[in-house]
C-alpha cells in the first residue's frame, strides 16, 4: 500500500524499528520495547530518528503488525512512538469531530 507523504511523494508501507528483540514461538525475530516507523532506503525513521541510534531493525515486519490493537508482533511492544504513528495517519481518536452544543 502506497500513500501520499506532506512533500507530494508517495511512501510505501513502513517496516519497524524497534529498542529490543525478541523471539516468537515460531522462532521468527520480532521487536520489543519500543517501534518507530522507518520507511526502508532512508536513514531516519519518520518521526527523525537517525538509524544508527536504533539497535534492531525489522525490514520482514509492517508497521500494521505493531498495533497494539490489531498486530501479531506486538505482544513485546511496550510503546508506539506517536510521532510515527502520527506521520503514518493514526489519529488520536476513533470518533470522528461532532459539534456538541450548537447555535440555533
Amino acid at each position: 500500500m502506497k500513500t501520499k507523504g506532506s512533500s507530494g511523494r508517495k511512501r510505501s508501507a513502513a517496516s519497524v524499528v524497534a529498542t529490543g528483540q525478541w523471539t516468537g514461538p515460531d522462532r521468527m525475530r520480532a521487536p520489543a520495547g519500543e517501534v518507530h516507523a522507518w520507511v526502508p532506503g532512508q536513514n531516519q525513521t519518520l518521526c527523525g530518528r537517525a538509524l544508527s541510534r536504533e539497535r534492531f531493525w525489522f525490514s520482514h515486519v509492517g508497521w500494521a503488525d505493531v498495533q497494539p490493537a490489531t498486530g501479531r508482533h506486538a505482544d513485546e511492544v511496550t510503546q508506539v512512538c506517536p510521532r510515527c504513528a502520527a506521520g503514518m495517519g493514526a489519529r488520536r481518536g476513533e470518533r470522528r469531530w461532532r459539534r456538541v452544543d450548537p447555535r440555533p
